[in-house]
């Protein structure tokens, strides 16, 4: 069984983030040089909340507000899910598809470990998948041709 801990070591351990007084602008430029889909909003070393291009869409987008004026504090995400490095990645995945986000925070003993996105849930459970298809095929051919005795 995958963990979070094992999609974490396979990945870059950066955290990219913005403060709360930083601009949705800002923001977004962040996120396109990086090529993310969401920043962890520290205030102070706390995370205080999350800001995506789902928060700019939503927001700065329909309704016209100037990306270059309004603070990420106003349009960030303050209620986010986390996870733990224990639980497992297809636990994960359950809950990023049930509450509908696409960027969870990894914490141990209340410390940041960094960001599981749903792609690298998805390309874990891919993996795994692929693996317990070639453990079968192994066991399979190993099965074929003990019939040959």
């Amino acid at each position: 069984m995958l963990t979070i801990k094992d999609v974490l070591q396979s990945k870059s351990s950066a955290i990219w983030s913005i403060g709360p007084k930083d601009t949705a602008l800002k923001a977004m430029e962040i996120m396109t040089e990086r090529n993310i889909g969401a920043l962890l909003v520290i205030d102070e070393e706390h995370v205080a909340g999350i800001f995506s291009e789902r928060d700019f869409a939503r927001n700065i987008i329909s309704k016209e507000i100037s990306a270059k004026e309004v603070l990420v504090e106003e349009l960030m995400t303050k209620e986010i899910y986390c996870i733990t490095p224990d639980k497992s990645v297809a636990e994960c995945m359950g809950v990023m598809i049930s509450a509908h986000i696409r960027h969870m925070p990894v914490f141990e003993n209340k410390k940041l470990l960094g960001v599981i996105t749903f792609a690298d849930i998805s390309k874990a459970l891919l993996e795994e998948q692929k693996i317990k298809i070639q453990d079968l095929e192994n066991y399979s051919s190993c099965c074929d041709s003990a019939d040959d005795y």
